[in-house]
């Protein structure tokens, strides 16, 4: 039987792959000029994939007999291309502490199929992280040369 624990950490992990979902869709909408055309395919993916990964966290959740989130936390997109970008590395950065103090969790109860379902999660979250803190220093840093 999963921890209470656990479980609340997959119903926070859809609650926040729904929230991120609809907020990379509308920074596809929103954002516009060079940036959007270079971003327009990405935030599309990444909130593809992110609806992908709600509807897996709550499969598995049904399954573990948790209950849907209740508390979704409002959309909040960002008004410049930079700040979406700051904001979009600290949403990524949470999503990677969550799913990795989750992996820990599913671990130690022995709930493998939880925790390789995490463990896939997780991998595509450090991918988005990555991206965004790169498109993050190419808006805010000058490219340079070592």
């Amino acid at each position: 039987m999963e921890s209470k624990q656990l479980l609340e950490m997959l119903t926070k992990g859809v609650a926040m792959e729904l929230n991120l979902s609809i907020k990379y869709m509308w920074q596809r909408i929103l954002v516009k000029g060079v940036e959007g055309a270079v971003v327009e395919n990405l935030f599309r993916d990444i909130a593809s994939t992110k609806m992908k990964h709600a509807e897996a966290l709550a499969e598995r959740l049904a399954f573990l007999n948790g209950v849907p989130p209740n508390d979704i936390e409002p959309v909040h997109v960002g008004v410049t291309f930079v700040e979406m970008l700051k904001e979009d590395v600290q949403a990524e950065e949470e999503a990677v502490s969550l799913y990795r103090q989750a992996i820990q969790v599913a671990g130690k109860e022995g709930d493998f199929g939880t925790k390789r379902l995490l463990e896939d999660i997780l991998m595509s979250e450090e991918k988005n992280l990555d991206k965004f803190s790169k498109l993050l220093v190419g808006m805010t840093s000058p490219f340079t040369q070592p």
